[in-house]
């Protein structure tokens, strides 16, 4: 008898599993780092890409960082930027790319770097903008100034995005 009820475990188990993965959709989950709270959601498939731009503190010009989903994990992709400075990439590494945008952007690319905790400390000067499936996010006012906010890759039952104040 124990061991047809730890098979009909197993096979409850098993079909949660299969079932979790048929009605969930890959997605992108926006927590906040100091509670841990989900703030947004947001459906994102593997091999697809996201991005956060923000103007960057010492030199004050625009900066994009664009990210990828792969296998369950973030991976930056590449960075744009339009003025060398403090804090930006002053050197080409082994296996990167350095070209120019017609807007006289720097694209630096060929990364393929896992980020294992991504996190943005929202601005109070300037914003910072993600960049999802087409729209684009004000995170002051999703998240609030001075907001520390963690990238998460996930899965969810949702068919929408929604935030915490849907």
């Amino acid at each position: 008898m124990r061991k047809i009820i730890t098979g009909a475990a197993v096979v409850v188990i098993a079909a949660s599993v299969i079932v979790y993965y048929l009605i969930s959709v890959p997605c992108l989950l926006l927590k906040d780092s100091d509670t841990g709270n989900t703030i947004a959601v947001y459906p994102l498939n593997q091999g697809k890409q996201f991005s956060v731009t923000f103007v960057h503190s010492v030199n004050k010009t625009p900066v994009t960082d664009v990210y990828e989903i792969r296998n369950g994990k973030i991976y930056v992709v590449r960075t744009i930027y339009y003025s060398f400075g403090a804090g930006v990439q002053t050197e080409i590494e082994e296996n990167q790319t350095l070209e120019y945008g017609e807007d006289g952007s720097m694209i630096v690319s060929g990364f393929n770097r896992p980020i294992d905790n991504l996190s943005y400390i929202v601005g109070t000067v300037s914003d910072h903008i993600l960049e999802i499936n087409g729209k684009s996010i004000n995170l002051r006012e999703l998240c609030g100034k001075n907001a520390t906010v963690r990238f998460v890759p996930g899965r969810r039952f949702i068919i929408k995005s929604y935030t915490a104040s849907d």
